[in-house]
């Protein structure tokens, strides 16, 4: 067992994870994401200058996100506990990247948290296959609009 404090990069970057069939269903309800919308804008508030370079966010305070259990069957990793702030995460995450798809100047590569490539193929990082039909809508911004307003 391996337990250690990592970062969304640390565990989003270059990794694919399944979603075991015993985990429940994604529940979180806006009330969630508002919650960690929320939390997130409080930490970064708390460190956030105007002077500061956008590269000076990168010293700013962790924020904990709260434990994530992984497991590596045969090369399979698989998420055992902390799917639903994963998701979260990635849905997040997606956001971000089609609000940056029509800005011009300074944007900042998300993709790389959301996908994974092998051999010339690119997959979700939480790869559900239940789900793909609908991150991919997401992705391609066919929903995006619905999702968060």
């Amino acid at each position: 067992m391996d337990a250690r404090a990592k970062s969304i990069h640390e565990t989003l970057h270059n990794a694919k994870y399944g979603i075991d069939y015993y985990q429940r269903e994604y529940k979180w309800e806006t009330k969630n994401i508002k919650e960690l919308l929320e939390d997130l804008e409080t930490k970064f508030s708390d460190n956030y200058d105007a002077n500061h370079e956008p590269r000076e966010v990168e010293n700013y305070d962790n924020y904990f996100l709260g434990s994530v259990v992984i497991s590596n069957k045969e090369g399979k990793k698989s998420i055992i506990d902390g799917q639903q702030r994963l998701t979260s995460l990635t849905l997040l995450l997606i956001y971000l990247h089609n609000i940056q798809k029509d800005r011009t100047g300074r944007t900042v590569n998300v993709s790389e948290l959301i996908f994974s490539g092998k051999y010339g193929n690119k997959d979700f990082n939480l790869f559900v296959e239940e789900r793909m039909e609908g991150m991919e809508a997401l992705f391609e911004k066919e929903l995006a609009s619905n999702i968060w307003n």
